[in-house]
């Protein structure tokens, strides 16, 4: 099944159900009018929706209708709790080795988490409006996973069970404000603005065999200015899975329904040719990688940070070749005369 919210001038939109291949749609009023109160009443509601689904792809649902991106909020436009990792080592290593700083032990048996502001999602097509191209503009291409109810200490096997949506994200990082606000020991706060969302969010089954051992098998593409950027594998180098991820955040308290875990930045090993010099073939899903991968090479970074203007296109496709989510697909913009 797939879930989509259209705008509607309210804060949490209305509910659509979405044909698997994103061509139409249908509004869920008669089930339900918001993804939250699915996701509270995940065994009542899921039901009908399904049945629905099932019509709208058979071409039976009777007020279908072409299903527009751009009309789109993300899935769940605020949530109770957005929550993301930093599953895939190999982005820390790099990080830590561009500035000749080793890896905590730790880091490869507890994850990495922070928690950001969830009261603000971006919509699939709405521009990232940053107040200064001086910030450091960066993307992150991820996966996120959505729960419901999860207790407190509960193993990754049951929180993998929690699991109920699958939808990718643009983590947008603020570079140049990390430094001063890591320094100060309480974490990200304003160097991470809104999230945005694919268009979509899809349940497990949408994912056939990709989904496996908590992980989705699957490229995740970028593109940066038109430019492919990033092919990245986001299933074989996720050290922590989603199952592992959502128990470290169920640790010491109860998660509710609605609460969004993301993977992190997507990112795969470079290969070593034989003169000793490393590749990354996969490329790239956010830029400071980019740049960590230049200063090892070339003793600098030489990739600007996103200017003003600048696209990003975040996509997943199936082994079909089909588009499974939908793309993020965003203009960097600055601040209009209305929002300062």
């Amino acid at each position: 099944m797939k879930l989509a919210t259209y705008k509607d001038g309210s804060r949490d939109g209305q509910l659509l159900v979405v044909s698997r291949d994103l061509g139409s749609a249908h509004y869920a009023t008669g089930i339900a009018h918001r993804l939250q109160q699915v996701l509270d009443d995940w065994d009542y509601l899921a039901p009908p929706l399904q049945d629905l689904y099932a019509q709208l792809n058979a071409g039976r649902a009777p007020h279908a209708f072409r299903f527009d991106p751009q009309q789109c909020m993300a899935p769940l436009p605020r949530a109770y709790q957005w929550v993301d990792g930093s599953a895939y080592l190999n982005h820390v290593e790099l990080v830590r080795k561009a500035r000749n700083a080793t890896v905590p032990a730790s880091f490869y048996t507890d994850p990495l988490m922070y928690q950001g502001a969830s009261d603000d999602f971006l919509g699939p097509c709405d521009d990232v409006v940053v107040p200064s191209e001086a910030m450091g503009i960066d993307f992150e291409a991820e996966i996120a996973v959505v729960t419901t109810d999860v207790p407190l200490g509960a193993t990754p096997e049951r929180a993998l069970r929690a699991i109920r949506l699958v939808m990718l994200a643009n983590d947008v990082s603020l570079r140049n404000l990390i430094p001063a606000e890591l320094a100060k020991g309480f974490g990200f706060f304003q160097s991470k603005p809104a999230t945005a969302f694919s268009p979509v969010a899809v349940t497990l089954e949408e994912l056939g065999d990709a989904w496996s051992q908590g992980r989705v098998h699957l490229t995740l593409q970028s593109t940066w200015n038109g430019r492919k950027v990033g092919m990245c594998e986001a299933g074989p180098e996720m050290a922590f899975h989603f199952g592992q991820l959502i128990a470290h955040v169920a640790a010491t308290r109860n998660v509710r329904a609605g609460t969004i875990v993301g993977s992190g930045t997507v990112s795969n090993q470079g290969v070593q040719d034989a003169s000793g010099r490393t590749d990354w073939p996969k490329g790239y899903s956010c830029i400071a990688e980019k740049r960590c991968i230049e200063t090892l090479q070339n003793g600098q970074p030489s990739t600007e940070f996103m200017r003003y203007g600048d696209t990003i296109r975040i996509e997943m496709k199936g082994k079909d070749g089909h588009s499974i989510f939908g793309a993020i697909d965003q203009a960097i913009a600055p601040p209009s005369d209305s929002s300062v």
